[in-house]
């Protein structure tokens, strides 16, 4: 009978082995897989920023300088959207002023006829 666990438990292992096997063989696609987008989105990046990352046509460009152009468009992105709250909250805040405004003139216009 433990002859008989023992090779229970030896073709359980043999199983779980294979399915391992089986998983790594499927990382290591997903792994290759992952690294040729990646290439794939690097080079796209690269021609994409080349012109601008270099300065002048033609000359190569490192990835240190994509990666400077990328954290510059970024920060430049950055800056932009806060300009733009900032503009939205004084069109607001004036919008705001306008209202009140309009409405003392019109309460202006009221006591004038009132008066009259």
């Amino acid at each position: 009978q433990a002859e008989e666990e023992l090779k229970e438990a030896c073709a359980r292992q043999a199983l779980q082995l294979q399915e391992m096997g089986r998983r790594e063989r499927l990382l290591t696609a997903d792994v290759g897989r992952a690294k040729e987008q990646l290439e794939s989105f690097k080079t796209q990046v690269m021609r994409v920023c080349s012109p601008a990352a270099a300065g002048v046509a033609g000359k190569a460009v490192t990835e240190q300088q994509v990666i400077e152009k990328v954290r510059q468009i970024s920060d430049e992105n950055q800056q932009s959207h806060e300009t733009e709250k900032r503009l939205q909250e004084e069109l607001s805040s004036r919008l705001s002023k306008e209202k009140e405004v309009s409405a003392n003139i019109e309460v202006f216009k009221k006591s004038l006829q009132e008066l009259q």
